[in-house]
């Protein structure tokens, strides 16, 4: 069975020209012009590589690493102007004058604050006469570079913030967000001069972490792990009904450790993926729909996520660890749920399967399963002999371990040249012929050696995330310059010179396309910083934060669906990490403090991994998402369709941020072992009825009470505390004088929530917030009132409140209150906690219930579909 592309799929030339022109540059000069910008890729990629190694204080001058992101910035600059043309029209095979003119200004006045160091220290980082002009001319040229890297939607919203700073108290402006406005001298200080904009942590961020692992990427598949991975996901998966599908979605996580662009995604596996959709009967959009869905989502999946995990460790001040940690259950079952719409398409439509092999869903489900737990067991389990090690040989340690990696690496390779090299299959061949796992993953075992160093130096060693994906490169240096070579050897051959020139070329190749790939994220995160430094200079969050509280209403759910939509919006023309840092800066406090002020303890986390979710879904959803339109070069469907499809099947990536807002266990937050396993397997559960009920059909098709009874049950499933509290509420209401009895009579590890009310600092109007008061240690009444740092001034039943002691760990949170005006600030209601029974109760209805559904359903299927046939097409 074969389904002819239409004559709109663009052809692999385009595609690549497609990507190209939305990450790494149209434009690829010839000659020595083609020569000098690879040079300039490959010294960047040297930099930052020694930048991050543990010597970089030995080998570069001081000077060079205090100013890094400048360098940084001078590189992404020259680069976008060389690669990226000014128009549509503009030369491809050459570069124009102008573009070499304002290439070199960009990148000198990238260098300003490091070439004028001395000057901009002596002057306290004020700007001169000669300073402001020159920052403006290097704001401008940033936008222009911005503009043909990321298109127009950065620049414009980057200078609709720079032209508010100047013109901010101007009368067009509305009321609610005028302010007083700055001079050119204080904006271009600001933005340029200091590290408050342009050099900001977003761009640091960039320059110490994000390089280095898109570097890490792109050599990796330079390797050849690319292939190995969407063959190993094809073996496993494509011969079970909807295979295509569901290996697409399997290798395409695999893949989001090589490529943080959702866009090369789409095209390098989507140009092998979609073809086979399209055979065993998905239509060209949904075969697009079920690539772009699972590509976008590979930025989501741990232990490589997108730059904007690297910024969460410094907007949210955790270690990277733990985000990763935190991110790791939304994103698993989110694939889950994604394989699981794939196989309901495929059961929906009777699809045929790919291939003549008999496959059980359940051994390769188990097999999967085992090789996911062996490898986390591999990562987890090496530490125990590296401990050994470092203990019994403490001043030698380093050098034996890297012996050892050496070794395995050998044997990995010798096992690797025992079988052919894999090579790339032809998807609309007339005979398809699926790999065998048993026959080729043996050729590529030594690629998951430098994911397993990566992995432990992040989640075992706890380095930091620079240092980590440095010895993970510097492995991956070694494999690419030593695999044809030794392989050659082991095979017996004699070409070894040639091979290790071909192995150079690999290297050298993957250095420059890990370059030009940190072109467009450099830009964004350096124009992104203006944005953040309009915030801090003018106040405007604040601002912001009390109109969307008014055009919401007070309403936490209502807010959540606002800040969702802004970032859908903005995620239309900015790239996701832009998109987090905009949102994030303006919106996450504002809904930590909103869910305060209604008594629900936000993390500060839960908020950062909302904003990025729906981030990078504006790479799904029209009319932009261009993701979507990738997929639709590909598959020669629709690609506004393709978008629609793509964002009904990623309707389980819009309900898990909601749900992770008012559930935290599902971000493993103070969640032990057990419980976490319990959760894992929960919520799977919940997921995948979530997406039996949206998709219409579990057993069979489903008629509407039962699509709403198994949302309902997934509700329950995500949610048992909002049933629980129903029935039994959480917390009693204590008296606010009882206030010291209440921490008196509380449990160590409980918490009680106390809502503060007074006047607002800013506008006198009085507000409330909530505080959770934990409770630690077996101490009395007074003592734990001590520990807090709240200074009480018991008025009869009123207890009034001054300013919290300098050591309190409220004193953030209660600092917009006006300690000192006419109307004192009070202790309002006290809730401690009540009896309850466990949550987890609601468990055992819910799935009652969803055994009840899958009865009703299997009696129905049974009277349609006679038995036999039923198991003939269970052992498909």
């Amino acid at each position: 069975m074969s389904v002819s592309p239409k004559d709109n799929a663009l052809s692999e030339e385009e595609l690549q020209e497609l990507v190209a022109a939305s990450d790494t540059g149209s434009r690829s000069p010839k000659g020595s012009i083609g020569t000098f910008l690879a040079i300039v890729a490959i010294i960047w990629a040297v930099f930052q590589i020694i930048l991050a190694s543990p010597l970089s204080n030995n080998i570069l001058p001081g000077d060079l690493i205090n100013n890094s992101r400048q360098i940084h910035l001078a590189f992404a600059i020259f680069l976008a102007f060389m690669a990226y043309p000014a128009l549509k029209s503009s030369p491809r095979h050459y570069i124009p004058i102008a573009d070499w003119i304002m290439a070199f200004a960009g990148s000198f006045i990238a260098l300003y604050g490091f070439i004028f160091y001395e000057k901009i220290v002596a002057s306290g980082g004020l700007a001169d006469d000669v300073d402001k002009w020159v920052a403006l001319a290097g704001l401008l040229l940033l936008f222009e570079a911005a503009r043909r890297a990321l298109g127009p939607a950065m620049a414009i919203i980057a200078t609709i913030f720079l032209a508010y700073v100047f013109f901010g108290s101007s009368e067009w402006v509305p009321d609610v967000i005028r302010w007083k406005g700055a001079s050119l001298k204080k904006a271009m200080s600001h933005m340029w001069i200091t590290s408050e904009g342009v050099f900001g942590i977003a761009l640091g961020v960039s320059t110490k972490f994000v390089f280095l692992f898109v570097l890490f990427g792109a050599l990796l598949d330079k390797a050849g792990a690319g292939n190995y991975f969407i063959k190993m996901a094809f073996g496993a998966l494509g011969h079970l009904r909807g295979g295509p599908a569901k290996a697409a979605v399997v290798g395409s996580a695999a893949t989001g450790l090589i490529s943080g662009s959702s866009i090369a995604n789409v095209v390098t596996t989507g140009t092998f993926t979609i073809p086979l959709m399209k055979r065993v009967g998905f239509t060209s959009e949904k075969a697009g729909a079920v690539e772009v869905a699972s590509s976008v989502n590979g930025q989501i999946m741990p232990p490589v996520m997108g730059a904007a995990a690297f910024l969460m460790v410094e907007y949210v001040g955790i270690s990277y660890l733990e985000v990763i940690t935190h991110a790791f259950l939304p994103a698993a079952i989110s694939y889950i749920a994604l394989v699981y719409i794939v196989h309901l398409e495929a059961v929906k439509t009777n699809m045929p399967t790919l291939g003549n092999r008999v496959v059980s869903m359940g051994r390769t489900i188990g097999g999967m399963a085992g090789f996911f737990i062996g490898f986390a067991a591999l990562c987890y389990g090496v530490k125990y002999p590296v401990q050994w090690i470092t203990s019994a040989f403490p001043e030698n340690s380093g050098l034996l371990l890297s012996g050892l990696v050496g070794v395995a690496y050998i044997v990995l390779l010798w096992v690797a040249s025992r079988v052919p090299d894999l090579e790339p299959d032809d998807p609309n061949a007339e005979k398809v012929e699926l790999p065998v796992v048993a026959e080729i993953y043996k050729a590529g075992l030594y690629y998951l050696l430098p994911i397993v160093v990566l992995v432990y130096f992040l989640m075992i060693e706890q380095k930091s995330p620079g240092l980590s994906a440095f010895w993970a490169t510097a492995l991956l240096f070694v494999i690419l310059l030593t695999q044809r070579p030794l392989k050659a050897m082991f095979r017996g051959g004699s070409e070894m010179v040639s091979a290790f020139k071909l192995g150079v070329g690999d290297l050298l190749e993957g250095m420059i396309d890990g370059s030009r790939n940190m072109i467009g994220i450099g830009l964004a995160t350096a124009t992104a910083g203006v944005i953040v430094g309009t915030v801090t200079l003018t106040g405007v969050g604040q601002v912001m934060a009390d109109l969307v509280e008014f055009l919401s209403g007070g309403n936490l759910i209502l807010m959540l669906v606002m800040v969702g939509l802004l970032s859908l919006i903005l995620g239309m023309g900015l790239p996701t990490t832009a998109n987090y840092i905009v949102v994030s800066s303006l919106m996450a406090g504002v809904v930590v403090e909103l869910g305060a002020q209604s008594g629900l303890i936000v993390p500060l986390i839960a908020v950062h991994l909302f904003v990025f979710y729906f981030g990078i879904m504006a790479d799904v959803t029209p009319p932009v998402g261009l993701a979507s339109f990738a997929a639709a070069a590909v598959s020669g469907g629709d690609a506004i369709k393709t978008g629609f499809v793509a964002f009904f099947y990623s309707l389980r990536t819009i309900a898990l941020p909601f749900v992770f807002i008012f559930n935290t266990d599902l971000l493993l937050i103070d969640v032990g072992f057990a419980k976490g396993i319990l959760i894992f397997v929960i919520s799977s559960i919940a997921i995948l009825v979530f997406t039996a009920g949206t998709m219409g059909w579990f057993i069979t098709k489903s008629r509407i009470y039962e699509s709403i009874a198994l949302v309902l049950i997934a509700f329950a499933l995500f949610r048992p505390d909002f049933v629980m509290n129903k029935i039994q509420p959480p917390f009693e209401t204590v008296a606010a004088s009882q206030f010291e009895q209440a921490l008196a009579n509380a449990e160590p590890g409980q918490d009680l929530r106390v809502v503060v009310s007074g006047p607002d600092f800013d506008t006198g109007e009085i507000k409330d917030t909530t505080i959770v008061v934990s409770v630690k240690d077996e101490k009395s009444g007074t003592e734990r009132l001590a520990d807090t740092g709240l200074l009480l001034v018991p008025e009869g039943d009123i207890v009034k409140m001054d300013e919290p002691s300098f050591s309190s760990p409220f004193v953030k949170q209660l600092e917009g209150f006006d300690f000192y005006g006419d109307d004192p600030v009070q202790i309002k209601t006290i809730s401690a906690p009540a009896s309850q029974l466990p949550k987890e109760l609601v468990f055992i209805p819910a799935l009652l219930a969803l055994v009840g559904v899958a009865l009703l359903q299997r009696r129905r299927a049974e009277k349609i579909v006679p038995v036999s046939t039923t198991n003939q097409e269970a052992s498909a």
